[in-house]
């Protein structure tokens, strides 16, 4: 079975013990900021390894309960799988409470427990009253039928059946999407001294390896993933679900903020102006209007915009779903389906939440017309559903494809001979964004080799793809590596693939050096010392050495006569054509020696090469010429 993993959430109001509460589950303290320590309440995310086994793994989100760090506590709930909705028996359901309830709805948190916390304070007739309270606040959310738990942190009461329920509850939960491509919200970017950036989230989906060339979002900006850890601990790989910190490459702590997104394809959009769908809280205590400034919470990230309706100038009052439109001041990351929250900046309250139709939203006129073809959208189209399915699959038979987007024959049929779609293998389908992407990584990849390896004509095609394979089909990578050939894009010889442009050559540094090896050997004729003195000579590296010498004998510049003697390549040439035009079909080593004028030391080295290249053929004492 493959192995899953999940993150839980800690919601509820201040001081009703959530930080205690995930202490007492993993013997981790999440206040980890001294501010967080002096006023005893939660400010950044904090996290902690729950549980492991061979089938599941699951980290808790402590989230941040006070007003003022509204933002975190939507970052953070924002990547879970279950939330434990925290109430604590001497207080019961508070503001906070609420909204976080109405953040979990928005956000579409469908799993979830309620743990009334800090039972030992309080005598049972009033926990009854407390517990008929929340019961009551409770009714019509998604923790209406959610399993109760009664637990206090420090005498332990109830955390191993909490602790044994959460993870049933998950180990009954499907995954996120571990196949799609790789998208992680940052939430935190730091520094670690030797090491560089950091960047820390949680997977929304796919996965991310080490070594993979990433992008930050919507910056655009180019990394590779050094490193990986999963709480604490180096991890070759990170999947949908887990916390994970990713020490980055190419970029520094002050190019990336939280907000931005690490992806690992060009497919997610960039945009201003989305299509949604948007659901408002029930007791709006402040009417919402048309063009109104809202605050965006998408992922991690925290945008201002404006607020545009299609079908009415303002909302009184919760009435169903409504389908508008966000205009936003910055460039966001998104994609359809993913979950908002809408905050009024001022006075600050949460108005709502809803999801992403279109990120791709255009002009519109107000009216009903404009309502229908949101409407329209909103159900989703056959390409749309063809597109998505072919991104979570990279490349899919026709009959798959039937099958994940409950599409008839004939319409998958006529949509996949649109543009966007490639035929592949003589069976398959997948996108041609997703050509150009993977075509793009591999084209890094190689970039990135040639400026280590400058002097190898290319990389081994096994080891090129080893890293890739792990999240593309290999077949589709074999189609990409001939497409870009075809095109003129790569080059391979033999097993070695390059770019197609790329001309194997010694590095600038140690250019000038190697000349003066070459012409010194040259210069020397058919009585050269030993190669290494050579080498010694123009004062390369002996760690270069190995190198150097197969790319100049690859590049017939230098001809291996053993270990020890080589000679300048035209230098080589001369005598073979000096050596067949002065003796007949066949010769002895005398003769040769005559001939050269070479003792015995390079003589023999030298007709022994002969014998290797096929030039001459040796029989007891004689060689004979081959033609």
């Amino acid at each position: 079975m493959e192995k899953r993993y999940f993150t839980i959430g800690m919601a509820g109001h201040i001081d009703h013990g959530k930080t205690s509460l995930t202490k007492a589950l993993t013997n981790v303290d999440t206040d980890r900021l001294k501010e967080e320590k002096e006023r005893q309440i939660s400010i950044e995310l904090g996290f902690a390894p729950l549980y492991e086994d061979d089938e599941i793994q699951i980290s808790v989100i402590d989230v941040p309960g006070h007003e003022r760090f509204i933002r975190q506590m939507i970052a953070g709930v924002a990547g879970i799988d279950l939330v434990v909705l925290v109430v604590a028996a001497d207080e019961g359901v508070m503001p906070q409470t609420r909204e976080h309830l109405d953040i979990l709805k928005f956000l579409g948190v469908k799993n979830g427990l309620v743990a009334i916390s800090k039972i030992d304070r309080v005598d049972e007739e009033f926990f009854e009253l407390v517990k008929d309270d929340i019961l009551e606040e409770l009714s019509g959310t998604v923790f209406e039928d959610a399993p109760f738990v009664l637990v206090d942190s420090l005498s332990k009461k109830g955390i191993d059946e909490m602790k044994a329920l959460i993870i049933q509850k998950l180990k009954e939960q499907e995954m996120r999407d571990a196949k799609g491509a790789f998208r992680l919200p940052i939430d935190q970017v730091f520094t670690i001294k030797g090491q560089g950036t950091v960047v820390r989230g949680t997977v929304y989906e796919g996965t991310v390896v080490e070594g993979q060339i990433l992008k930050i979002m919507p910056k655009g900006l180019g990394v590779r993933a050094r490193q990986i850890q999963v709480h604490h601990s180096p991890a070759e790989r990170a999947f949908a679900g887990q916390r994970t910190a990713i020490n980055l490459s190419g970029v520094s702590k002050e190019d990336v903020e939280r907000g931005d997104v690490l992806v690992s394809s060009e497919h997610f959009l960039v945009t201003k102006t989305l299509d949604v769908a948007i659901r408002v809280v029930e007791d709006l205590e402040h009417m919402v209007k048309q063009r109104m400034p809202i605050k965006l919470h998408i992922g991690t990230a925290e945008v201002m915009g404006r607020i545009v309706f299609f079908d009415r100038n303002e909302i009184k009052e919760e009435n169903g779903e409504i389908l508008c439109q966000l205009r936003l001041e910055e460039e966001i990351l998104t994609k359809r389906g993913d979950r908002f929250i809408l905050r009024r900046p001022s006075p600050q309250e949460t108005i709502g939440g809803g999801w992403v139709i279109d990120p791709r939203g255009d002009k519109y006129r107000f009216g009903n017309q404009t309502i229908e073809e949101l409407e329209k959208k909103k159900v989703g189209s056959p390409k749309e559903r063809i597109t998505t399915a072919l991104m979570e699959a990279k490349c899919l038979p026709l009959a798959e494809l039937i099958k994940r987007t409950s599409l008839d024959e004939f319409t998958v049929t006529e949509k996949l001979n649109e543009k966007e779609f490639v035929f592949f293998d003589g069976k398959e389908y997948t996108l041609q964004l997703l050509i150009n992407s993977i075509e793009e990584d591999i084209f890094d990849r190689l970039q990135d080799y040639h400026l280590l390896y400058s002097m190898k004509i290319g990389i081994n095609k096994a080891v090129l793809l080893q890293t890739l394979e792990k999240r593309v089909p290999k077949h589709l990578l074999d189609f990409v590596i001939e497409n870009g050939i075809t095109n003129h894009i790569f080059n391979r010889r033999g097993q070695f693939v390059s770019i197609a442009s790329f001309v194997p050559h010694v590095p600038k540094n140690w250019a000038k050096r190697t000349e003066n090896l070459v012409a010194e050997l040259k210069k020397d004729g058919l009585k050269v010392r030993s190669l290494k003195e050579y080498f010694s000579d123009a004062g390369i590296p002996g760690t270069l050495e190995a190198d150097l010498r197969r790319f100049l004998e690859e590049e017939e510049v230098l001809v291996l006569l053993d270990a020890q003697f080589a000679y300048h390549g035209d230098v080589f040439q001369q005598a073979v054509a000096k050596l067949r035009s002065q003796t007949g079909a066949e010769f002895d080593v005398g003769a040769a020696k005559d001939v050269l004028e070479l003792s015995r030391k390079y003589m023999i080295p030298f007709l022994e090469k002969l014998d290797s290249m096929g030039l001459t053929k040796r029989l007891e004492n004689k060689r004979i010429w081959n033609k």
